[in-house]
């Protein structure tokens, strides 16, 4: 039986209690141990369990969690998706599998099991802290996060905070965590369950808002691309 990541396990029983949706790998899976091999993928509509919760069960955002406001723009994010962006295309959820050479030092073959096979599973909390991220990343100027699978770009940050902020809140979630002005919506979106894709189909994560607004908590591995 899947167990919860055990670090989410207080996050999870806190956002169940509002409809939230949170779906995590268990702690004892090895990098790359996602199920489904390169013979055998899982089925992007596998239904898992979760923490016990019965296969199938489903969990939705409540309006109030699920769109927030741009103080920058009056826009109303996030912006939602139609399902129809994670069909079936000819490499699981996209048409081509991800780059050969992603940065950071990302496994690629995790990469490829998350971004194109994969509707709920996530690299194992604190993956991004063991590759060369914090080395090589400019911690000076924004950096640019490009689709592992596409080269689009999809996220830039930190933007109106600074890089240690935006470390110090990735960090205490475990996994690198973006905000409504981060993200570069001609390129992403959420579906109504909150998970956040890339317009062609790419698995980046989840929106796990808090008190703050929405948080957008992305695989690293999903957005080490390198530009196109």
């Amino acid at each position: 039986m899947l167990r919860m990541r055990s670090s989410h396990v207080a996050t999870v029983l806190s956002v169940v209690s509002i409809g939230s949706c949170a779906a995590f790998a268990p702690p004892s899976m090895p990098l790359g141990g996602l199920p489904g091999s390169s013979r055998s993928r899982p089925a992007a509509s596998q239904p898992l369990a979760m923490a016990g919760l019965p296969f199938g069960f489903s969990l939705r955002l409540p309006e109030l969690f699920k769109k927030g406001e741009s103080m920058s723009t009056g826009v109303k994010y996030p912006l939602i998706g139609d399902e129809s962006i994670m069909s079936k295309k000819a490499h699981g959820t996209t048409e081509t599998p991800v780059q050969e050479k992603l940065k950071w030092n990302c496994d690629r073959e995790t990469a490829d099991r998350i971004c194109c096979f994969n509707r709920h599973f996530a690299e194992y909390a604190g993956y991004w802290q063991t590759t060369s991220y914090l080395k090589e990343v400019d911690k000076e100027k924004p950096t640019t996060y490009y689709d592992s699978v596409t080269g689009k770009p999809l996220f830039i940050a930190p933007v109106g905070r600074t890089f240690e902020e935006f470390v110090a809140e990735s960090k205490s979630h475990g996994w690198p965590s973006f905000r409504d002005d981060e993200v570069v919506w001609e390129n992403m979106r959420c579906l109504s369950n909150g998970e956040a894709v890339s317009v062609d189909g790419t698995h980046l994560g989840h929106n796990i808002p808090d008190r703050k607004g929405n948080r957008y908590c992305i695989n690293l591995v999903s957005v080490a691309g390198n530009p196109k």
